[in-house]
């Protein structure tokens, strides 16, 4: 079987940061693919299941209600290893093109206060694998690789 694309990227040598994971034509649509990488990955623990489904609520909450990219947002979710999530908006898109965009979320994901949309019994079939209080932590942690972004943490090491 024939390598997939993710699994060709140097994982020992890629940083934190947003990267353009692949681009598929959906008809005439082209859908653009981000590693959203939170963790360093074989460097830094992983990310606890509580805190990465709260993130993935808020942010998926958080996109599907944004003004310009509500139309847009694909899917937005973790990734198996637990390092990151990854994110589908509809259009051709690179990296640095959503940097704004998420540091939005993440400042949403950091200083949200309350119930978290959808942790409820009747909306998610996990409800009780909720931390926000973690999840507040890492957004901010991602704030900081965010709001010092640079060509490394947009690109994939070659």
């Amino acid at each position: 079987m024939k390598q997939i694309a993710s699994f060709t990227v140097d994982h020992m040598r890629l940083l934190k940061g947003v990267y353009v994971s692949r681009k598929d034509k959906v008809g005439e649509e082209i859908l653009t693919t981000f590693d959203i990488r939170m963790t360093r990955p074989n460097f830094e623990p992983v990310m606890n299941t509580a805190e990465i489904h709260t993130i993935e609520h808020l942010g998926a909450t958080f996109l599907r209600n944004h003004e310009k990219y509500a139309e847009k947002t694909v899917y937005f979710g973790p990734m198996g290893c637990r390092t990151g999530f990854y994110l589908i908006l509809a259009g051709d898109y690179k990296s640095d093109d959503i940097v704004g965009l998420l540091v939005e979320m993440f400042e949403f994901i950091s200083s949200f206060e309350g119930e978290v949309p959808g942790a409820a019994a009747e909306c998610c079939g996990n409800y009780l694998d909720i931390n926000l209080n973690m999840a507040k932590y890492l957004a901010d942690k991602y704030l900081e690789v965010l709001k010092s972004i640079t060509a490394d943490n947009l690109n994939y090491p070659e």
